[in-house]
């Protein structure tokens, strides 16, 4: 491939020379950044469905400042659906000095958005606050919903996860000329990407890529290969076609995302065959297939699988009420509702009842949002450093308490909010408007201790506060001001404690 760009490089304009070929930036904020790289081949055509491939070098100078084009994802939550290109495996990087001997700490995000949305381009990944910490920031993209999870006849399973160990191939291979340290990298990602960031622990393929790991709100999603594949069907059927590569390679992304949100709004007629991930709708999630995801994250963490990567996890408060507000039952929950989400998600035969003596002062509102929230993504994020610590590892636990005074306060310290604050866009992006406008100085106070704590551990493995451990559980709680104490959620840790969060099954054929 061959890019044309004759002007000579200057400071507002620096350039570095990856194993591809030569790149140009930009500066922002005395930062030099780098958007759009791109660090496989574009999955299409033959490459559709594939594992990915490394990107063809080019000659000349090939401009690095535009993210790439965002994956094809689900519009669910008002997401176009239409393309606007096809070079969706791209990374973008934030570096206070590209300098081959500045060795500076690596930090790479993978974004969220439940396996199925998502796109390093969102304003509130912009890492301008966080590489100016002094590490090197980098965020990527990966294939999502069914391009990158569906469980498809002729195709490796976990495309998506894939991807992310290509990139982190990248990494190695080209991020010292950005002035990173390949031997000091950080993955870190929020919802569905700190559930990555789990599998990654758990993965052979991603084994020496990274040596620390930060899991934010990791949800306890893992499908089982019969559960994706009958999903996967499900989703072929919608279109006329078998779940195959040959079947749904003859099918435009645009068209599949379509099919895959009719199935995704209707998930609860299938509640007799997927069980739990039809209550709070998940089509996707990464899957135990043996191979490129041999077990479930707290399996392999338990049996020392990420002995020597240090673990930074944790979760906020109130998980789910975000949830609630975009369901539209926030204030509204019913006894009916809250039973049924005591039956379907509450831990062994006698959850509910467990549930409801356990919190025996809570209303139906209360015990629907603390159930929801366990499950998928508090006790999931507990579970995964106690594994850690029972392989023999090293792990930092924290929970984020602030509420959020956005929105009038109603979301309290709900999922998403630690994003902004982690990286500083209290202004920018979606997530801002949970922050308020404009931010308060306690909101940057809290984002700017975040942020140390965050970049301290990618550095030293260090963020400020005692490691886990099973007798003290001593977490920090970021608020305003924040603490360490004993982990606070000891009621649900105990209502949970004998659950292993398996590979989700198919319940009936």
């Amino acid at each position: 491939m061959a890019v044309t760009a004759s002007r000579k490089p200057s400071e507002s304009e620096p350039e570095v020379r990856t194993r591809a070929g030569v790149l140009r930036g930009g500066r922002e904020a005395g930062l030099a950044v780098f958007r759009g790289i791109p660090f496989a081949e574009p999955p299409v055509g033959s490459l559709r469905f594939a594992a990915p491939e490394p990107a063809r070098g080019w000659d000349g100078v090939r401009p690095a400042v535009a993210y790439g084009p965002p994956p094809p994802q689900s519009g669910v939550l008002g997401a176009s659906r239409d393309a606007v290109g096809d070079d969706w495996l791209t990374v973008n990087v934030w570096t206070p000095e590209p300098d081959p001997e500045a060795g500076l700490p690596v930090m790479v995000w993978i974004p969220g958005g439940g396996y199925a949305m998502g796109h390093s381009g969102f304003p509130e990944y912009d890492a301008g606050h966080l590489a100016g910490s002094g590490v090197v920031v980098v965020t990527l993209n990966y294939r999502l919903g069914v391009e990158g999870f569906a469980q498809i006849e002729g195709a490796p399973a976990n495309r998506g996860l894939l991807d992310q160990v290509a990139a982190l191939r990248w990494v190695r291979d080209d991020i010292r000329v950005f002035g990173g340290d390949p031997d000091r990298v950080t993955v870190f990602g929020q919802s569905a990407g700190g559930g990555s960031v789990a599998a990654l622990l758990a993965m052979p393929r991603a084994a020496g890529l990274f040596h620390r790991a930060v899991a934010q709100s990791v949800p306890g999603t893992f499908f089982s290969p019969e559960l994706a594949a009958d999903i996967a069907a499900t989703f072929a059927a919608e279109l006329g076609v078998g779940p195959t590569v040959s079947g749904l390679s003859a099918v435009a992304p645009a068209r599949l995302l379509a099919a895959g949100d009719a199935v995704f709004a209707r998930t609860a007629r299938s509640r007799e065959r997927w069980g739990r991930i039809t209550h709070r709708p998940i089509p996707f999630a990464p899957v135990v297939d043996g191979d490129v995801l041999p077990m479930t994250p707290w399996q392999a963490l338990a049996g020392g699988a990420a002995r020597g990567v240090g673990l930074l996890a944790g979760h906020t408060r109130d998980e789910h009420r975000l949830f609630g507000l975009i369901d539209g039952v926030l204030g509204q929950v019913t006894h009916k509702q809250a039973e049924t989400a005591l039956r379907m998600l509450a831990p062994g035969p006698d959850g509910a009842r467990r549930y409801r003596e356990a919190f025996p002062a809570a209303t139906d509102e209360e015990l629907y949002e603390l159930v929801n929230a366990d499950w998928l993504f508090r006790m999931p994020s507990l579970h995964l450093a106690d594994a850690q610590i029972a392989g023999g590892g090293r792990a930092h636990l924290y929970e984020l308490t602030w509420p959020a005074p956005g929105l009038d306060g109603v979301l309290g310290a709900c999922h998403g909010l630690d994003v902004p604050l982690v990286f500083g866009n209290l202004g920018s992006g979606q997530t801002a408007a949970l922050i308020g406008d404009p931010p308060s100085p306690e909101a940057e106070e809290l984002s700017a201790r975040m942020r140390r704590a965050w970049t301290a551990f990618a550095a030293h493995g260090d963020p400020g506060w005692p490691p886990y451990d099973a007798d003290r559980r001593l977490a920090h709680l970021f608020d305003t001001p924040s603490t360490v104490a004993a982990y606070p959620e000891e009621t649900s840790r105990l209502l949970w404690r004998h659950h292993g969060f398996p590979a989700l099954p198919l319940l009936a054929r």
